[in-house]
């Protein structure tokens, strides 16, 4: 039996909403059982939808990372993009609200601080606070479950685009708990509701929900790549390839100087729990080394449950460090409309990882830093908890 999402829990019971004058913050991901975007599901259900704001990478998801988003095709009376060319695109304005009384947030999320879904869902609760609208989010799964906590928490002075929460990378919980947690530790005046899935568990992988898997974004094409995410993103941050520009991003990293079977016995011989790291070569299509060939890994999971894809992506990194020196960097400039602080940094939350990474420090030690970070977040998060 599937998991019902909070969408199809709604529709089942659309009435209650007949009088709403409604706005949906949605995408491609927002479907329900039947494969229809929530949208027109919204609209066949005799519902009065206003307007639809989509998130980066657009409606349909046609658009790449840091690429802002314009004259996309329309959904329902208004589509309004809520990822444009400067940090002031991230909120809605003041007339994008107006004669507002419900606002509605289905999109899929991945279980990753720095996927930026959750983010707009965020900053449009802050938008939101003081004033006389419901905000509702339809939940959805976390595909890495509901469980495991991993990786820093996000410090102060590291927040950005891609650093909202104050919450380590893997947090475990699905949108309508994070916003529970956001609502609470923000003391944002917002009357929030949230519709809950039926049958879902936090123990949970996706392959375990029923539910097809939609594309969340261009570079997210299975729920192994979700899997992997919460590390290997890191690599976004470095002059190494996180494998965009191939068809299995994040799951795939190198650069042209890395010789793959050195690489891949160093990462095999610091026994990261559940994954084995094969020796390979790609050639990226388009981002970091376009048209060149690359050495380095694919991941292979070999253990769902004991596997940390943190500590994997920290891994990644340290071994290139290590082999290569200086030649594996971190880039400044600007990131996600963040110039304040390296791209590795923010999405660490924290210099500390990246200092440990530049002065040599053993894996053992660098996965210790964050030891703490966790131990305190899995009972915190316990109050936030909709499913068993």
């Amino acid at each position: 039996m599937s998991v019902k999402t909070g969408l199809d829990v709604l529709l089942s019971d659309p009435g209650r909403y007949a009088n709403r004058s409604i706005a949906l913050i949605a995408n491609q991901t927002s479907v329900a059982s039947s494969f229809e975007y929530s949208w027109n599901a919204l609209l066949r259900a005799g519902l009065r939808l206003r307007r639809v704001f989509s998130p980066e990478h657009g409606l349909y998801g046609t658009e790449q990372d840091q690429v802002p988003v314009a004259g996309q095709p329309a959904a329902g009376p208004q589509t309004v993009s809520l990822y444009g060319d400067s940090i002031s695109t991230l909120r809605p304005v003041e007339e994008m609200l107006d004669g507002v009384d419900t606002v509605i947030f289905d999109i899929q999320d991945v279980g990753a601080r720095y996927y930026t879904y959750v983010n707009t869902m965020a900053m449009f609760m802050e938008s939101l606070s003081g004033r006389d609208v419901e905000f509702i989010v339809l939940d959805r799964p976390n595909p890495l479950g509901g469980t495991a906590v991993e990786g820093p928490t996000l410090e102060p002075g590291f927040e950005s685009f891609v650093g909202v929460f104050h919450v380590p990378v893997r947090h475990g919980l699905t949108a309508g708990e994070l916003a529970l947690w956001y609502r609470e530790r923000h003391r944002l005046d917002v009357d929030l509701k949230g519709i809950k899935m039926m049958g879902w568990r936090r123990s949970m992988l996706y392959a375990e929900t029923g539910l097809p898997w939609v594309t969340p974004s261009p570079n997210m094409p299975t729920p192994e790549t979700a899997l992997v995410y919460p590390g290997m993103c890191l690599l976004e941050g470095t002059s190494l390839s996180e494998g965009r520009g191939s068809t299995t991003p994040f799951q795939l990293c190198g650069a042209p100087y890395i010789e793959p079977g050195e690489y891949s016995a160093l990462l095999n011989a610091q026994d990261v729990p559940g994954v084995r790291f094969r020796p390979t070569y790609f050639k990226p299509t388009f981002n970091k080394f376009a048209g060149l060939a690359s050495g380095g890994v694919f991941l292979h999971v070999t253990d769902p449950a004991s596997f940390k894809p943190f500590l994997a992506g920290v891994a990644v990194v340290w071994a290139a460090r290590k082999i290569h020196g200086e030649r594996c960097s971190f880039p400044r400039g600007v990131y996600e409309f963040n110039s304040k602080h390296p791209a590795f940094d923010l999405l660490a939350g924290n210099a500390v990882l990246r200092g440990m990474i530049e002065a040599g420090a053993d894996i053992t030690s660098i996965a210790a830093s964050w030891i703490s970070d966790e131990e305190r977040f899995r009972e915190t998060k316990k109050s936030f908890h909709l499913y068993d």
